[in-house]
């Protein structure tokens, strides 16, 4: 398979093209043949003419890829080794929400060819891959795994907004159904990844690799998270803590913060699903994911306690929300934390302004019915600086007491800034 790609005689299929699929399909298209595939034809028209949705990569990154985009399920007929990078989010009731993988699998399935290879990179609990996927390809094929294609799992390793480790950086997971499958899929990957392969000795091993990546910095946040609200109550800032416990040479540097996105707030509810199948009920995981869930309540209720000490009623307050992406300098609003706040406050009645130089104003009101205002104005009773982007980064306090009024309120739940002067009201995790 992989001599057949490398000399072109064969295509790879890349299908579902977001955060992590487009940036994988354009390195392998320095070196293989590609169909780029998702069923967005308004996205596909965007990439077609060197764009990208997600706003992660510059024109330039198109340039001289051997690519072709489509809307086609059609097309995929084309291909011999798909790689599948759709979405795996929850539920509303927390729940690992597979849609949008079985559909994929579905629509591989039925084109699959004998000799093909399909390889999954969506974040799933062990065993999905195998027990979920796997009979959808079967079972739309006609095609038996080992003796007519070949099955693999590579789990996505991308940071939305992090230019410094691209995909080709990053060191990658390959595992495969048998060993012919693992050495093919390898050497693909490692005609692309600068940074090394290194092979699974089976798929669910791959899977449970990646679910416990972002479940253990779920858990790591969550301990700085509960430690916040206690240190808050014993009136110590926190971030002066973790400094000096950081002079330990074996200290684990975390910080607490909302902890939203599609990866770090996600992936827990998959092995927590998966273990609940097994018959048993997680505590740490569980309760790690409490916490970060009550992180957003917990601020709004603290700054509201300030507004009223300072003897203003919430209901006649104006704040200004400052970020409302998942993270810094992405336009990425998938399961924001930062919407749970603004929400919460508003429980309150207060009168919430939201900015974010990154969102995109109509995705912010289609999902989530808030409104992004134009321009910041003045006369704030506090401000909630929410996402480290690097337009508030360079802000000073001249800037905050020129939109405020007195008493005023500075909520730095990043720990941007340096602790102010007394005229300033300043208040961080």
């Amino acid at each position: 398979m992989y001599k057949a790609l490398k000399e072109k005689e064969k295509t790879i299929a890349v299908v579902g093209l977001g955060y992590v699929g487009l940036p994988l399909a354009l390195a392998f298209a320095k070196y293989f043949r590609v169909l780029g595939f998702d069923i967005h034809a308004g996205r596909v028209a965007m990439m077609q003419q060197c764009i990208d949705p997600s706003k992660e990569l510059e024109p330039e990154a198109f340039q001289g890829k051997d690519i072709r985009f489509t809307a086609e399920a059609e097309d995929l007929r084309e291909a011999h080794f798909f790689v599948v990078a759709v979405p795996t989010p929850v539920d509303d009731h927390k729940v690992p929400n597979l849609k949008a993988l079985l559909s994929a699998s579905e629509t591989v399935g039925k084109r699959l060819k004998s000799g093909d290879y399909v390889v999954f990179e969506s974040t799933v609990y062990p065993g999905c891959t195998e027990e979920d996927c796997l009979p959808l390809l079967e079972k739309e094929s006609g095609l038996k795994v080992g003796k007519d294609f070949k099955l693999g799992y590579s789990p996505e390793r991308i940071n939305p907004g992090d230019k410094e480790h691209s995909v080709e950086k990053i060191l990658k997971i390959v595992s495969g159904s048998d060993e012919e499958a693992l050495k093919n899929i390898a050497a693909v990957y490692g005609e692309v990844i600068e940074a090394g392969i290194y092979e699974a000795p089976s798929i669910k091993v791959a899977e449970a690799a990646k679910v416990i990546e972002n479940t253990q910095r779920d858990l790591n946040i969550s301990f700085m998270n509960e430690l916040s609200i206690i240190f808050d109550k014993m009136g110590i800032d926190t971030q002066e803590v973790i400094k000096a416990a950081a002079t330990k040479w074996n200290f684990l540097k975390f910080y607490p913060g909302l902890v939203g996105g599609h990866c770090i707030s996600v992936d827990p509810y998959y092995l927590l699903h998966k273990a609940k199948q097994l018959g048993y009920d997680p505590q740490v995981i569980l309760s790690g994911r409490r916490i970060n869930d009550q992180m957003p309540g917990f601020i709004a209720k603290r700054l509201v306690q300030m507004l009223i000490q300072q003897g203003k009623s919430p209901q006649n307050t104006k704040v200004l929300v400052m970020g409302i992406t998942f993270k810094e300098n992405v336009s990425d609003i998938r399961n924001s934390k930062v919407v749970d706040l603004v929400r919460e406050l508003m429980e309150f009645s207060v009168n919430v302004h939201v900015a974010d130089p990154h969102a995109s104003p109509n995705e912010v009101a289609h999902e989530y019915k808030l409104t992004l205002i134009d321009k910041i104005s003045s006369g704030y009773d506090a401000v909630i600086v929410a996402v480290n982007h690097k337009e508030y980064a360079t802000l000073d306090m001249d800037y905050f007491q020129s939109i405020a009024t007195k008493p005023f309120i500075l909520m730095d739940l990043k720990g941007i800034y340096e602790r102010p002067s007394d005229d300033i009201i300043y208040w961080r995790l």
